[in-house]
């Protein structure tokens, strides 16, 4: 894989805090709701974000 730019970087860094926020947001709304589906439809949410984010990430490990 070749190096990343810059711009690269900064957007991938960028990506990666979006889902972190979203991820970390999710468990929240997960943690406080009450209806067994809108609990589990934030707890799959926040999982894809946490997902998505790892995968991000392994773009910096490369």
């Amino acid at each position: 894989m070749p190096n990343l730019s810059q711009v690269e970087l900064q957007n991938l860094r960028h990506l990666i805090g979006a889902h972190e926020t979203s991820y970390q947001k999710l468990n929240a709304y997960s943690s406080e709701a009450v209806d067994p589906q809108i609990k589990q439809i934030f707890a799959k949410s926040a999982q894809d974000a946490l997902n998505t984010k790892q995968k991000l990430m392994s773009f910096l490990n490369n």
